[in-house]
């Protein structure tokens, strides 16, 4: 079993990742006459740690939405070792010029570090403050992000009713788990049995389809 220890452990070594490529896709992102954008707020999940960018689940869901015609453009915008304090600060140059839909899959490394559940849950409301604030039309969805079962029984149920209780409040679709039919699954997860496989990575990118698909269709329809 892999022991609260051996997951920091890996959650530092995550961290190599900087915020170069994330910045500078950004920047490209913002031309005239660009597709509306979909922003992925995320940390290593997003960042695809351990494998190639076009491997991770943004990237896949890029080529889901060219392959139906859908005028939107992904941008992965995962720092890995990243927690929910840290996407609330860099939330604002994240958006860039503005997005027609901000993706937050943020609070796995919360978790990780012990971060007591009502501050994680006080960031992901401030972030999804900040979102509209920015652009209120900005479409909002909340990715749940799981947690390994020896953190403790009581903290991980305190943790998993964050998630529900902030997109209830705000008014936003929820993806209940990003990890759904992954975490877990040894043969879905890198040795450090926290980070998905390039297989896992398209199981991720699944689960979020479901929820995004139909909201693409709506928001294109509505502009």
């Amino acid at each position: 079993m892999i022991t609260r220890r051996n997951l920091l452990c890996s959650l530092l070594l995550s961290m190599s990742c900087g915020t170069s490529n994330v910045w500078a896709q950004i920047q490209s992102s913002g031309r005239k006459g660009a597709p509306a954008r979909i922003v992925i707020l995320g940390d290593s999940l997003t960042a695809g740690y351990g494998l190639q960018r076009d491997e991770a689940f943004p990237a896949i869901l890029q080529r889901k939405i060219s392959d139906t015609g859908l005028p939107f453009e992904v941008v992965a915008a995962g720092v890995s070792g990243d927690t929910t304090a840290g996407g609330l600060r860099r939330i604002q140059w994240a958006l860039g010029p503005g997005a027609a839909v901000c993706i937050l899959a943020l609070g796995g490394n919360d978790g990780l570090r012990g971060v007591p559940p009502e501050q994680t849950e006080a960031n992901l409301n401030a972030m999804i403050q900040a979102v509209r604030n920015k652009d209120p039309h900005t479409l909002i969805v909340l990715a749940g992000m799981p947690l390994p079962e020896n953190l403790g029984a009581d903290f991980l149920k305190a943790f998993a009713a964050v998630y529900p209780r902030v997109a209830e409040k705000n008014g936003v679709p929820l993806i209940p788990s990003l990890l759904e039919g992954v975490a877990g699954v040894s043969e879905l997860n890198q040795p450090d049995l926290i980070h998905p496989t390039a297989e896992g990575q398209k199981r991720v990118a699944e689960t979020v389809w479901k929820v995004l698909q139909p909201l693409l269709h709506q928001k294109r329809e509505s502009q």
